[in-house]
């Protein structure tokens, strides 16, 4: 039985139904435009992005999907699985997390465990510190990488999971009975809580100080991101909060780049690296999660099929782009403008944003990340595995 086979599984015991989602990337890579020149070419080029994980995860050895089975198949997961299953029907947002961890989990989840072993067995073992030869290497990449790779997702899936928290003192009544989200919360804060805890768990196995400062400070990275978002989406005139594209980056950084770039700056110290090789690595996940970040703020400005009614983040990277161009008095006059009775046009706001040039400029600041990403790798080997961190960085620019 196939690794997969248990987590469909699980999906259909959730309520999900139907085969996994494909994510949103463009199906070919082709030929890219973009302000600056691309600094190189794969050598490769997957037809899409379900190709580039397939192929990435032949290079590493074996399937990353989701996370530690151990972890996913435990006890207490199976228990807490089965509390979140009394969810169905309700409309707290843990069952649909859940959901979506199962079902892209060969898509998204994995992403950072996946770079985090591409970039270890890129980099391979340190040719001046020989002291950790006596490791057990699989594929080329040592069984601590592959470690930090896991707590790397536990780490991610369980941020995910306590964001779906609800805010009680919020609650309308479309939301549904106060007691499904009184329970929904917990059982969030404990499904959540567990996978830190085995997280931390995993880190302590790995015995080494500095990547557990690594990880340590990348979750506190994370939690201050959170609390940023979450401060500004809290005002009540937050549609109208001044916030330029470089406190947006500094911000998306934390709650989005943070642990990708440190957790492979870890696996480098985990391979006794020095420290220039350690700040490649770092460069390579900053730039490649604030790319992906990026692209995902793209998606309903760029999709062919986007409901008019689909909201988006008003504090993604196009709009602050877009208010950024315009002027603040500019952008409070067509925030009025897209409110009707109260409520705000997403559709009429969309457009008035496309007419724009903040998704042209979300497009160029997309690519100028990935390219800073395939300067990084300049200082690796060539090889497979760097190969494959470079069709990771095309598939996330590109743009038809």
């Amino acid at each position: 039985m196939s690794h997969r086979q248990p987590l469909l599984r699980l999906a259909r015991y959730l309520g999900a139904s139907g085969p996994p989602r494909r994510l949103w990337w463009s199906p070919f890579l082709g030929r890219i435009f973009s302000v600056g020149s691309w600094r190189g070419q794969s050598s490769r080029s997957p037809a899409h992005w379900n190709q580039v994980v397939s192929e990435a995860e032949k290079i590493v050895g074996y399937p990353t999907s989701f996370m530690s089975l151990r972890c996913l198949l435990s006890d207490e997961l199976s228990n807490i699985a089965m509390q979140v299953r009394k969810l169905v029907g309700t409309q707290h947002p843990l069952l649909t997390t859940a959901r979506g961890l199962v079902q892209d989990s060969r898509n998204n989840l994995q992403l950072r465990g996946l770079v985090v072993l591409l970039i270890s067995k890129a980099a391979g073992p340190s040719s001046v510190n020989a002291s950790c030869q006596n490791y057990d290497m699989v594929s080329g990449i040592y069984s601590c990488q592959r470690s930090l790779a896991e707590i790397t997702e536990l780490i991610h899936t369980a941020l995910l999971v306590h964001r779906g928290i609800v805010n009680l003192n919020e609650l309308q009544s479309s939301d549904g009975p106060l007691k499904d989200m009184h329970f929904g919360n917990k059982i969030a804060i404990l499904s959540g809580d567990f996978l830190l805890a085995n997280a931390c768990n995993g880190l302590a196995v790995l015995q080494n100080t500095k990547v557990v400062e690594l990880l340590a400070s990348a979750l506190m990275d994370l939690v201050q991101g959170v609390y940023y978002e979450n401060s500004t989406s809290a005002k009540e005139d937050y549609i109208t909060s001044d916030i330029g594209i470089s406190t947006w980056k500094e911000q998306t950084f934390l709650s989005h780049g943070a642990l990708l770039a440190k957790s492979c700056q870890a696996a480098m110290e985990l391979a006794k690296h020095d420290a220039e090789v350690q700040d490649m690595a770092f460069q390579y996940g900053k730039h490649m999660a604030m790319s992906h970040k990026i692209n995902s703020d793209l998606q309903p400005f760029i999709k062919e099929k986007t409901s008019d009614s689909t909201a988006f983040n008003l504090n993604s990277a196009p709009v602050v782009l877009h208010q950024e161009f315009l002027g603040r008095d500019v952008w409070i006059k067509q925030i009025r403008e897209a409110q009707e009775k109260g409520r705000l046009d997403y559709g009429k706001l969309r457009e008035t944003i496309k007419a724009g040039k903040g998704v042209t400029s979300a497009i160029d600041l997309c690519r100028y990340h990935g390219n800073k990403a395939l300067e990084a790798l300049e200082s690796f080997p060539p090889s497979e595995a760097r190969s494959a961190l470079e069709n990771i960085v095309f598939a996330v620019t590109r743009f038809s």
